[in-house]
């Protein structure tokens, strides 16, 4: 059976195959929303209380909590605007192709957005914070480290609103990480130091690849795909355009409708953990007490804990038997900041490793460790593993076998102690991006389901776009690589268009591509100004 050629497809211009995009939510609609509003803010509200009061934090100033909450605030915010600015990329080819109605597509696209952050990793959330100069989260407390963070996450908002507001799909992944970049550039200008020393380059250009390679491999793939299926798959109206608003035959439906809960899911994994990452930094800098570090790590890992600490000591001891310097700490916060080969290194880094291991040691458990001494084990630790990442990315210690492995394990112990995610931040985060996939997403369905191709949107064109957006997405999220829904799934639709023969609207493309080629230097240019700002005011 021959498939459809070019002239079989319907333009964009038929209205009658144009779905209907005008819906006023319903009185269920608004009740479901607001309830869940005020359930997120409720259950975020009773679980801080709860770690608070379980940390034995004695409360005599109500200062830190309005930071924290105007904090969260902006942070749950970034992530409801990344709802309503990403939703499109799930939901457009379901609308386009009528397999469900928009109100339908968007609640259910909202879902799985929910159940995708809750059931995620949360190695995306630490990869960004990789990202963010190390001297501004050891001092994540002070008033350099929120500067840092309410900079950075209202320059992603006002770029994904301004991008929003166009029509244009941007990356929000891509501002977050601009806007980082941004923030460790200014902060090295500030201190007098080259800006290039403000950012992990090496951290930087992996996230860059993935943001650079992904549209493309979304393109590629999706045409390849939609190729294979018209090449193996010979059903004529897997190949066609809707007719009218007749929704599609059951199994292509069923088809469409799967590759819509995979995208969403996959995106709600990856997206929601930028917002948890940031949460996770704020928390640590206005209640220390309470999360710092991981209390739900058991006692018997904290003996063995000091265990290795200890054996590690002894092993850098041995590969560098020179004197430690009078003040480990610093020697470390300096090597961190300029990461530089020196005879003080391993010293440095053994005699702090002894000292870490001897408080875990003496307090029994990390439960045990006194308020007013959480953040400063955990500035230890993260300075320790810190140490340890460059040492080994930079490869600027020779370790002998044995040492390398202890010191690994004892890195794997340091982020184990200070890298986890409350259920509680999951929940906020996941009811933010839930709720933000209701709102807002016209602007973004219109651009991907109209102006990318110069024809409709056909059932197998959306289902490949889709297909190849899922995998890629959640291909990423195992790796720990934080990629752009946006760009994946828009360049696949474009793909398809290509593939098909069917044309694109140049204009449109163009649009995208200055939107992909400008996100990333408006981040930056925004994030450091707002950083600047913010430590002139404050």
């Amino acid at each position: 059976m021959a498939t459809p050629s070019l002239a079989s497809q319907q333009p964009l211009a038929h209205s009658d195959s144009r779905p209907q995009l005008s819906h006023k939510p319903g009185r269920a609609t608004l009740v479901l929303f607001f309830g869940l509003l005020l359930a997120g803010i409720a259950y975020t509200a009773w679980s801080l209380k709860q770690d608070v009061t379980a940390s034995g934090t004695v409360i005599t100033t109500v200062t830190p909590f309005l930071l924290l909450g105007l904090a969260l605030l902006i942070a749950l915010g970034f992530e409801f605007v990344n709802g309503f600015h990403d939703t499109a990329n799930a939901v457009a080819t379901v609308i386009y192709t009528h397999s469900l109605p928009a109100p339908v597509a968007v609640v259910w696209s909202g879902l799985c957005n929910f159940l995708g952050v809750l059931l995620s990793s949360g190695a995306v959330a630490f990869g960004i914070i990789a990202l963010l100069p190390a001297e501004l989260i050891l001092q994540v407390g002070s008033t350099a480290g929120f500067a840092m963070v309410f900079a950075l996450l209202l320059a992603a908002i006002i770029w994904n609103l301004g991008t929003w507001w166009l029509g244009l799909p941007a990356s929000s992944s891509h501002t977050l990480i601009g806007s980082i970049i941004g923030v460790g550039v200014a902060n090295a200008l500030m201190h007098g130091r080259d800006g290039t020393s403000g950012v992990d380059w090496a951290q930087a250009s992996k996230v860059g690849y993935a943001l650079l390679f992904s549209p493309l491999i979304g393109f590629a793939c999706a045409a390849l795909l939609l190729l294979a299926l018209r090449a193996l798959v010979k059903r004529k109206e897997l190949y066609q355009a809707p007719e009218g608003r007749t929704p599609p035959p059951w199994w292509i439906r069923g088809v469409l409708i799967l590759t819509c809960t995979g995208v969403s899911f996959a995106h709600g994994s990856n997206d929601g953990q930028k917002g948890m990452g940031l949460i996770m930094l704020i928390l640590v800098g206005t209640l220390p007490m309470a999360y710092a570090l991981n209390k739900t790590m058991p006692s018997e890992q904290a003996l063995q804990f000091s265990a290795v600490a200890e054996v590690t000591r002894q092993a850098l001891v041995h590969t560098a038997p020179g004197p430690a310097p009078a003040n480990p700490r610093q020697a470390l916060t300096a090597f961190i900041a300029e990461p530089k080969a020196n005879p003080q290194l391993v010293p440095a880094l053994a005699a702090l490793t002894g000292m870490i291991g001897d408080q875990v040691k003496g307090y029994g458990s990390l439960k045990r460790v006194p308020a007013e001494a959480m953040a400063n084990v955990r500035n230890d630790m993260y300075l320790a593993s810190e140490t340890i990442r460059l040492i080994e990315k930079k490869q600027l210690v020779a370790f002998d076998a044995d040492t390398h492995s202890h010191v690994l394990l004892f890195k794997t112990q340091l982020d184990d102690a200070t890298r986890y995610i409350p259920l509680w931040v999951k929940v906020a985060v996941a009811i933010a991006l839930g709720l933000g996939t209701l709102v807002g997403w016209k602007r973004i369905v219109v651009t991907v389901g109209e102006k990318i191709g110069k024809t409709h949107l056909s059932y197998a064109q959306g289902a490949s776009a889709e297909v190849v957006a899922m995998c890629t997405i959640g291909a990423a999220d195992m790796f720990g690589l934080p990629v752009s829904t946006t760009h994946v799934l828009s360049s696949g639709v474009a793909g398809t268009m290509v593939a098909n023969g069917s044309g694109v609207q140049t204009r449109t493309l163009v649009n995208l591509l200055m939107a992909w080629v400008l996100t990333l230097p408006a981040a930056m240019l925004l994030a450091g100004s707002l950083y600047w700002l913010l430590n002139q005011i404050f």
